[in-house]
């Protein structure tokens, strides 16, 4: 299915309608969104600034027990952003700071699978002074920078519609 096809399917859907035609959906989702957001951003940047050196004193297990909330609150965004590409499908396929927040997203995911499948257990075995490894401590940086590149490119969304 091509760009256009799948704009004009997208845009032919109830939930299209549902976001276009009622008043309040869109700032409400944008709301959420936002706040899905900042509950990921504190919750998994919190974890990484640890891994990092920052806060020392903290076990990194204590903090990591609230990254079920950065899972909930990725739900949300997810659910949202959804429904704003439903709303105006147009305004993000052709849009490349949509496609960075994609590419960044992705990217963000990997950086996870790869952290949980070599680093987690080692990370969360540590005692509130001990230090991170090298390698978690690269995963903690690209994970932060990654999260700030998503929020940027969602914010340059507007300043480059098609």
């Amino acid at each position: 299915m091509s760009f256009p096809q799948l704009i004009h399917w997208l845009t032919h859907t109830p939930v299209n309608s549902f976001v276009m035609d009622y008043r309040w959906v869109w700032p409400i989702s944008e709301t959420l969104h936002f706040c899905g957001l900042v509950v990921m951003t504190g919750t998994v940047g919190a974890f990484d600034l640890r891994l990092l050196g920052v806060g020392k004193g903290i076990a990194p297990a204590a903090l990591h027990r609230s990254l079920r909330y950065a899972v909930v609150a990725f739900g949300v965004s997810a659910i949202t952003g959804a429904l704003f590409i439903f709303g105006q499908p147009d305004q993000y396929f052709y849009n490349d700071a949509f496609k960075v927040k994609v590419l960044c997203l992705v990217l963000l995911g990997v950086n996870v699978l790869v952290f949980y499948s070599f680093e987690a257990r080692k990370v969360l075995a540590l005692g509130p002074t001990g230090e991170a490894s090298v390698p978690a401590r690269c995963f903690a940086a690209i994970s932060l920078g990654l999260l700030v590149a998503i929020m940027f490119a969602g914010r340059m969304l507007t300043f480059f519609r098609p």
